[in-house]
């Protein structure tokens, strides 16, 4: 017999990630936190429009069964919703874009959260040294 794995089902703050592109609106923004509430009230700026454009076009392209180049936006302020989910979203980081694979547990965050501007700081000995730097210096056979 052939064991079937059933799939985990994911919830988003208590609702079935398949339902949320179901439900209104304003159900939504009440499952969402406040900032984020406040921040799609007030409405989408120009580039957080031509985000959801494309992502509308990329959801159509995955309908029909297309291949779709990944989404890249600068807009680090959009609020992740529903229809996002399933997408890879290349968001810049001020120095190239990095790929978000979006996931349920994403909705109602910033897509800036998840594309890192600073580089994490390492401490120690070869931490800094520039390509061999002080790792490559000549070891004492090397110099008799």
């Amino acid at each position: 017999m052939v064991d079937v794995v059933a799939k985990k089902e994911t919830y988003y703050k208590g609702v079935k990630t398949q339902d949320l592109n179901k439900i209104p609106n304003d159900q939504l923004l009440k499952l969402m936190t406040s900032r984020a509430r406040r921040s799609l009230k007030r409405g989408q700026t120009y580039d957080q429009k031509l985000l959801i454009g494309k992502i509308d076009d990329a959801l159509k392209l995955k309908a029909e069964g297309k291949e779709f180049k990944q989404i890249k936006t600068h807009s680090r302020d959009a609020i992740i919703i529903p229809k996002m989910v399933g997408l890879t979203i290349g968001v810049h980081n001020g120095i190239k874009f990095e790929p978000i694979d979006i996931k349920p547990e994403m909705v109602g965050h910033y897509l800036g959260e998840f594309a890192l501007t600073r580089k994490r700081v390492v401490h120690g000995k070869n931490a800094a040294a520039p390509e061999g730097g002080e790792a490559a210096a000549p070891k004492e056979e090397e110099k008799k």
